[in-house]
C-alpha cells in the first residue's frame, strides 16, 4: 500500500481537440502510427482535456499538472498556447504549459513574445534540438537558448542517451538556463546493454547543475513494465541527479496504452518510499513547483 498523502505535481500531460480549427495533430490522425511507439489507436479520442484527465486522476492526490506541446505540426504554435490558457482559466488544476518554438529560427524573439502574452507559459520544447546535437550543430541553438534564459523559460529536452554528453556541453554554455530531460531520456529498449549506455549518458548529463530529470513515460519502451523492471532506471536518476533535481510526469494519456493513471502514480510513490519524507515531498511536488513556477 503506497502513501497517498504526499501530493503530486504531474509535469507531463497532453491535451488536444481534433476539431480545433487552428490546431493540427498529425500524430493523432486515424491509422497514422507513432514514429516510435507504433499503434496508439487506443488513445486517439476526438478530445482529451482537463475534465477527461481529472476523471482518471482524481483519486491520485494530484494537485497540479503541466501541459506539454501536443499540437505538433501546427502552423502557428502560439495557437496552442492560447487554447491551453483558455483551459487553465477554467481550471486551476492546469498550472503551466510547455510550448513549441523553433529555437534556431530567425523569428524566435517575436514568437516568444507572442507565447509570453499568456501567463500559463513556462518553457519550450523543440524536437529539432536532438537532431542538432546528433549532427554536432548544437551551437546553432545558443542564441535561442540565451533568449529562453533571459525570459525565465525552461527547456524541456527530448534527448536519447548517445547525445547526452553533447547536451551537457550545451548546458555548460548556458548555466542560467533551466533544462529538464524528458522521459528519463526516452529509453528505446530496456535490455542490459542499453541500460549501461543510458546510465553513462545520464551520468554525463547530470553533471551540470542546471539540468533536471523528468521521470516519466515509464511505459514507453517497456509496455510490460512492473515495479521491479522500472526500479533500476528510476533509482539511477535519483542517484545521478539527486532528489532535489528530479520530478515525475505521467505522460498521460499516451501511457494509458500500458497502464492506469493510479498504477503509474502508485509506482512513482513506491519508488521514493525509501527516501526521507522531506525528499519525497521534493521529488513528488516541491521541485516541480519551483521549476515550473506553480
Amino acid at each position: 500500500m503506497t502513501d497517498n498523502t504526499v501530493p503530486l505535481v504531474d509535469t507531463h500531460v497532453h491535451f488536444w481537440d481534433l476539431s480545433h480549427l487552428d490546431l493540427s495533430y498529425g500524430w493523432l490522425a486515424p491509422g497514422v502510427p507513432h514514429p516510435i511507439l507504433g499503434d496508439i489507436e487506443g488513445i486517439k479520442h476526438q478530445r482529451f482535456d482537463v475534465a477527461h484527465l481529472w476523471a482518471e486522476a482524481r483519486f491520485a492526490n494530484v494537485e497540479a499538472v503541466v501541459h506539454v506541446q501536443a499540437a505538433v505540426g501546427t502552423a502557428d504554435p502560439v495557437a496552442e498556447t492560447r487554447w491551453i490558457q483558455e483551459l487553465a482559466e477554467a481550471n486551476r488544476f492546469l498550472a503551466a504549459h510547455i510550448a513549441h518554438a523553433d529555437l534556431a529560427a530567425p523569428g524566435l524573439e517575436r514568437q516568444l513574445d507572442a507565447h509570453g502574452e499568456f501567463h500559463v507559459l513556462r518553457g519550450i520544447r523543440d524536437f529539432s534540438v536532438e537532431p542538432r546535437l546528433m549532427s554536432g550543430e548544437g551551437s546553432a541553438l545558443d542564441p535561442g537558448l540565451r533568449l529562453l534564459a533571459e525570459r525565465r523559460l525552461l527547456l524541456d529536452l527530448d534527448c536519447e542517451w548517445p547525445y547526452m554528453r553533447a547536451a551537457a556541453a550545451v548546458a555548460d554554455r548556458h548555466p542560467d538556463l533551466v533544462i529538464v530531460l524528458e522521459h528519463l531520456g526516452y529509453p528505446r529498449t530496456r535490455d542490459a546493454d542499453y541500460f549501461d549506455g543510458w546510465r553513462r549518458g545520464v551520468d554525463d548529463l547530470s553533471v551540470p547543475a542546471n539540468v533536471h530529470c523528468k521521470i516519466s513515460g515509464i511505459g514507453m519502451g517497456d509496455p510490460r513494465w512492473s515495479q521491479e523492471s522500472i526500479a533500476p532506471w528510476i533509482q539511477h536518476c535519483l542517484d545521478a541527479f539527486g532528489p532535489d533535481r528530479c520530478v515525475f510526469g505521467s505522460n498521460w494519456p499516451v501511457d494509458r496504452m500500458y497502464s492506469s493513471y493510479d498504477a503509474i502514480v502508485a509506482a512513482y510513490r513506491t519508488s521514493v518510499a525509501g527516501l526521507p519524507v522531506e525528499q519525497q515531498h521534493d521529488v513528488l511536488h516541491r521541485n516541480a513547483r519551483r521549476l515550473y513556477r506553480i
